[in-house]
């Protein structure tokens, strides 16, 4: 069975990554701060479906100096590492002008530092084991649209898509890929929330005049992870239903 980690695996996108990647025959570490009702019921959903698996490791990501620690735990709970899904990240907004310094400090330390840092371990544990691997980044349109009161967290995600293309030359000859999705306005609970003016507005800039769903994001994480993606690396794939074409 080939390991994956998925941090920030308790909720919303990372949790339907991880339940997709599970029902695929993945072994799945949920990396998150705790266990959610939702997680649980996932991780007792996988053992009874018997193809894959997902279990919970609890971690506040931002603690970076730690990273090394959870990265070897990890493979010595369940062996070799094959993929990396950083997903994690908080996202808030508000006008750089306005914002406290401790806001832009702790963004930036989620969503680029501990990426940086738990992908280089990661990519320790692959290089060390040999047979390549998998490294997906969670990006976001806005890394490429602007969007007013999101200068820092599209700053953080921007990071990333530099990141991808930058990695996946260093450990290209090494068999490992490194891609990254940026979905777009997703199909979720917080979206359900928007009046319904907002989210009709939503809906008619993309060309597909609908919202993509949490299982369109994971399924493009799970090609980026499959074999049939063993020739992609560099690239940021979007799944947001056309709203940026």
């Amino acid at each position: 069975m080939r390991n994956v980690i998925v941090t920030g695996g308790s909720r919303g996108l990372g949790l339907g990554i991880a339940q997709a990647l599970a029902a695929s025959g993945y072994g799945v570490v949920a990396i998150a701060r705790r266990e959610t009702p939702e997680l649980a019921a996932a991780i007792r959903g996988a053992e009874a479906a018997k193809q894959g698996s997902i279990r919970f490791k609890p971690f506040d990501l931002a603690a970076t100096a730690k990273l090394h620690d959870l990265v070897t735990e990890v493979r010595g709970d369940v062996g070799p590492i094959y993929g990396l899904v950083n997903n994690a990240g908080i996202g808030t907004g508000g006008l750089l002008a306005t914002m406290q310094d401790s806001e832009i400090e702790n963004l930036v330390r989620l969503n680029t530092l501990s990426v940086l840092i738990i992908t280089k371990y990661v990519l320790r544990s692959m290089m060390a084991a040999g047979v390549g691997g998998r490294i997906v980044n969670i990006s976001s349109i806005v890394s490429f649209t602007g969007y007013k009161g999101l200068s820092v967290y599209s700053a953080t995600k921007s990071s990333l898509d530099g990141f991808t293309r930058a990695l996946a030359r260093e450990v290209g000859q090494l068999g490992i890929t490194v891609n990254a999705v940026a979905p777009g306005f997703v199909d979720t609970d917080m979206t359900e929330s928007l009046a319904g003016e907002q989210r009709a507005s939503v809906v008619r800039r993309s060309a597909l005049r609908r919202l993509a769903g949490v299982d369109d994001v994971a399924g493009a994480v799970e090609f980026l992870l499959g074999d049939k993606a063993k020739n992609i690396t560099g690239t940021t794939l979007t799944v947001d239903a056309g709203s940026t074409a």
